[in-house]
């Protein structure tokens, strides 16, 4: 006659069968995974789900491209707000004495045709061109934004006259568009080559920007923020902006590199920055016709330019592998 059913204790029944050890094993383990907090591994729903910025950072600090081209770019940004932490001579204070001499003690990079220390002068030009990139790129990445965004997220007339505009500014030449629109300003400052960038930097942003909010704004999510009745600035806000903004991210880094050499190209065709503003395009400029008389004055703000611009479009590539679904 089969042994009666003890009763259940603590929710846990034992069974009188030949399996009863592994009825008592296996009820344990679920008791202890159902104390045990986030359950194996801590994968259980107190665990938060990682989003995809969370995963783009953690792939962005193992990989290092960005780890070496993101020191390069904080070293930048620290000369750039304090050149003299490292340089302590002026870089207008030149003695034509001492004009094409190469590297002496106290000035390892020489000095320029005008008798300028050129290390000085490499240093303090990094403050103009980061200043130039990141300022344009500010505004390019924000009207671009704003521009495309909308246009992506209501279509009709405003994508379509918005769409002409951009065909016709992609048309115009960027170098020769700079040789004539800035050729008639007078001013020293870098505010006429940032709005220059501006002007014929925004319709790349925006292109982008509209594909990507078309995109953004045909996912289940929006349409059922829009059947419960959410006003278009909140989807524009809480919904799509920020599952779109990652391709203008990527853009905006990789194009702050080419922004920093479009400034020394102007400058160097004499319609960009001018002195007494120091620049590296306009060291450039000056250095080119003593090139094979004095080379540093050439190598030095030209290096200095090539590993920035390097520095920036390798930060932009690994920001994109980061953020790229696909290539996960």
């Amino acid at each position: 006659m089969p042994e009666p059913i003890e009763p259940y204790e603590e929710g846990r029944a034992i069974a009188a069968t030949g399996g009863g050890g592994a009825t008592d094993l296996a009820m344990a383990e679920a008791e202890t995974l159902e104390k045990t907090p986030g359950g194996p591994k801590g994968t259980g729903p107190d665990k938060k789900p990682r989003s995809l910025w969370s995963d783009a950072w953690r792939d962005l600090r193992r990989n290092p491209v960005f780890i070496v081209s993101g020191l390069i770019i904080l070293f930048l940004v620290i000369i750039s707000i304090w050149p003299s932490l490292i340089a302590s001579g002026d870089p207008l204070d030149c003695d034509l004495a001492k004009a094409q001499e190469g590297s002496q003690p106290g000035h390892p990079f020489g000095f320029n045709g005008q008798g300028c220390d050129v290390y000085t002068r490499t240093v303090y030009g990094a403050r103009t061109s980061v200043t130039v990139g990141v300022l344009a790129t500010l505004g390019v990445a924000l009207l671009g934004s704003v521009l495309g965004g909308l246009a992506g997220f209501f279509g009709g007339a405003w994508d379509g006259v918005l769409s002409r505009i951009t065909d016709v500014f992609f048309a115009i030449p960027v170098v020769l568009g700079g040789l004539v629109l800035l050729s008639v300003v007078t001013s020293s400052t870098v505010w006429p080559v940032i709005g220059f960038m501006v002007l014929l930097g925004w319709p790349q942003i925006s292109r982008i920007a509209r594909g990507s909010v078309i995109t953004a704004k045909q996912n289940d999510y929006v349409q059922a923020a829009r059947a419960l009745g959410a006003s278009n600035s909140r989807m524009l806000l809480r919904h799509i902006t920020p599952n779109a903004v990652a391709p203008v991210i990527v853009v905006a880094t990789i194009a702050l590199g080419t922004y920093i050499a479009l400034e020394a190209t102007l400058s160097y065709l004499g319609v960009g920055l001018k002195p007494p503003t120091v620049s590296w395009g306009i060291d450039i400029s000056s250095a080119s016709q003593y090139v094979r008389n004095a080379p540093h004055m050439l190598l030095w703000p030209a290096g200095a330019l090539a590993i920035t611009v390097l520095a920036f479009i390798m930060l932009g590539d690994a920001v994109r592998d980061a953020l790229d679904p696909k290539l996960r």
